[in-house]
């Protein structure tokens, strides 16, 4: 079955003024868009893949038929970064972490604030184009990690609870090149609730 571009959870606008509708316009309806199409496109090629959902194509990309590898790690990993992305925000999000994630990250980095300043120099620091992420290890501890394009977690074995998106295309409309002020600002949409179910089933190992 072909993967298919899932809904937002909310309005475009409905992030603002953290993240304006016509950047949340162009992000999903344009660049997601365009990595389910592509991730679909290539796998016409290999029918056999077609149960796989897209977490587990890029779980193992050596499994991945080496002719369409590269295209399932780019837009396979654009589809699933994005469907995250997406539901990990909220209108009138952000405040301290709750429940047990709030535990793992005052357990890891002390205190909540010094988690979002190291957070956010990764994300500074990510090179180009890709993501800034808490991953679960196998333990249930987290850690902070950057990946290029549209590299993920998972396909190092580390279960991505949440990450923000650093391309350009994510902030540049309102924020330019200022990329440290839309880290910061990013907490203010962030979703807790569902990043706490994401930690559970990470954990769980689902």
């Amino acid at each position: 079955m072909a993967h298919e571009l899932p809904p937002l959870p909310y309005d475009y606008s409905a992030l603002e003024p953290v993240i304006d509708a016509a950047t949340m316009k162009l992000h999903h309806d344009m660049h997601h868009a365009a990595y389910v199409k592509n991730l679909n496109a290539a796998l016409e090629k290999h029918p056999e893949l077609g149960s796989k959902s897209p977490e587990d194509l890029i779980r193992d990309l050596n499994a991945i038929p080496e002719d369409i590898r590269g295209a399932v790690r780019n837009n396979g990993g654009g589809h699933v970064n994005h469907t995250m992305f997406w539901n990990i925000m909220k209108p009138k999000g952000g405040g301290d972490p709750t429940g047990a994630i709030g535990e793992a990250i005052t357990k890891t980095f002390g205190n909540f604030k010094d988690f979002q300043t190291k957070f956010n120099e990764a994300g500074v620091k990510q090179f180009g184009s890709g993501w800034v992420w808490l991953a679960a290890k196998p333990s249930g501890e987290v850690q902070i990690l950057s990946t290029a394009n549209q590299d993920n977690p998972i396909s190092q074995g580390l279960p991505p609870i949440f990450g923000n998106d650093v391309w350009e295309h994510a902030y540049y409309l309102k924020y330019n090149n200022r990329r440290p002020e839309y880290l910061a600002a990013w907490w203010n949409a962030v979703n807790w609730d569902e990043i706490n179910k994401r930690y559970a089933a990470a954990k769980s190992g689902k």
